[in-house]
């Protein structure tokens, strides 16, 4: 369900946009780079988080690392990672294909800035062997995310 959820989300809002499907695994961010050809910077992961009793999407880049304070500070509490189980019935993706697309219920998504660096970022695609190439700013405006600055610089 999940990639087929992914797939009708850019059939419908952005068909130009291909879900690339590996025939090996994407689910970490160096399999991911390795796959698809990018640096791990330029992997796009999407980290479903909880603050209190509110669930959100943060994407960032690859290589960066949540900063706890800047984190505290834009939310007003600490992150905590939600588990396999819990992320599944928020996103209907599985740990290593969450993405921002195709979700089964509205989330708010947030796009760390670090992502401005790069011209394409690889996000997953609702599968551990599937993602697409996206400007980060088109990723944004699909998903009506808010860019944040939330990482360690």
């Amino acid at each position: 369900m999940s990639l087929g959820s992914v797939s009708a989300f850019f059939a419908a809002r952005a068909p130009d946009i291909e879900v690339v499907v590996t025939q090996s695994s994407s689910a970490t961010v160096a399999l991911a780079a390795e796959a698809h050809g990018v640096l791990p910077a330029q992997i796009a992961k999407t980290i479903c988080l909880r603050v209190g009793d509110r669930t959100m999407l943060v994407v960032t880049s690859g290589i960066a690392r949540l900063d706890n304070r800047k984190f505290k500070d834009r939310f007003g509490g600490k992150p905590r990672m939600l588990d396999a189980q819990e992320v599944g019935a928020a996103t209907s993706h599985p740990v290593g294909g969450v993405c921002p697309f195709g979700l089964p219920s509205p989330l708010p998504v947030y796009c760390e800035v670090t992502l401005r660096e790069f011209a394409e970022v690889v996000p997953a695609a609702g599968a551990t062997n599937a993602a697409v190439r996206i400007p980060p700013q088109r990723m944004v405006d699909l998903t009506g995310a808010e860019w944040v600055d939330v990482c360690q610089a």
